[in-house]
């Protein structure tokens, strides 16, 4: 398994330069664990869905609702919605880490660390 980097306050992880916000960490491990699942059965629904449609048998409802099942599961993480810090800080989820306050520790990784 490839690791990826993980900014220094553990919000964000960057893939190809882009930040992705994390899994809120105060979550009880038990917890994080039932949403993770959930989130992998919606991402296997939406797979399953997009099978569906390509074999031309599309099913519009069950494509949406595999997808609300998968942001609800994101939003639960903390990976999506309200922030799940409390400092004022603002989102930077799917920006670009060079143009954010991030930019000189992303500049300090090497190319292997990216």
């Amino acid at each position: 398994m490839t690791t990826v980097p993980r900014t220094p306050d553990g919000r964000y992880i960057v893939v190809r330069g882009r930040l992705w916000r994390c899994a809120n960490p105060s979550l009880p491990e038990e917890h994080r664990a039932a949403l993770v699942r959930d989130l992998m059965a919606g991402r296997r629904a939406v797979a399953s869905a997009k099978r569906q449609e390509s074999a031309g048998c599309p099913d519009d409802g069950a494509l949406a609702a595999a997808r609300k099942s998968v942001d609800l599961a994101k939003i639960a993480l903390g990976e999506r919605g309200p922030v799940w810090w409390t400092d004022g800080s603002p989102d930077l989820n799917r920006h670009m880490a060079r143009n954010t306050p991030y930019a000189d520790w992303y500049a300090g990784l090497s190319d292997g660390e990216r």
